[in-house]
């Protein structure tokens, strides 16, 4: 199996997507709809890389981002964060991630900039 990706992403026909698009291109995709899920198994899934989205039922994916980015165990993975309202400036302001994708994405963008972060 590939590399392994973390998708926080609580709309789940975004999620059912990404992880169609990403399993396709042989990484190895656990997906969740909110940050309570997330934060229970993410990290024992020693994930390559987190791909969060910023607007979530249960709280801020910024606040995941940073919560990732000052854990020992975490600070080291690679963070792409995405969203429909958020801007770069916004991302980079509240939280240390590796890249931005604005939503609605470009489905080969979003599998070239997870590319370029799994090379890196």
């Amino acid at each position: 199996m590939g590399k392994r990706v973390c998708v926080l992403e609580d709309d789940p026909g975004i999620r059912e997507i990404i992880e169609f698009l990403l399993s396709e291109e042989n990484y190895e995709v656990s997906g969740y709809s909110n940050i309570n899920d997330f934060m229970l198994n993410a990290k024992n899934a020693a994930p390559d890389l987190f791909l969060l989205d910023v607007m979530l039922p249960d709280g801020s994916g910024l606040d995941v981002c940073s919560l990732l980015k000052s854990s020992a165990s975490t600070k080291n993975i690679p963070v792409l964060m995405m969203s429909a309202h958020a801007g770069l400036s916004e991302i980079k302001n509240n939280c240390q991630a590796q890249g931005f994708i604005a939503k609605p994405f470009d489905i080969y963008d979003l599998l070239k900039r997870v590319d370029q972060q799994l090379q890196a």
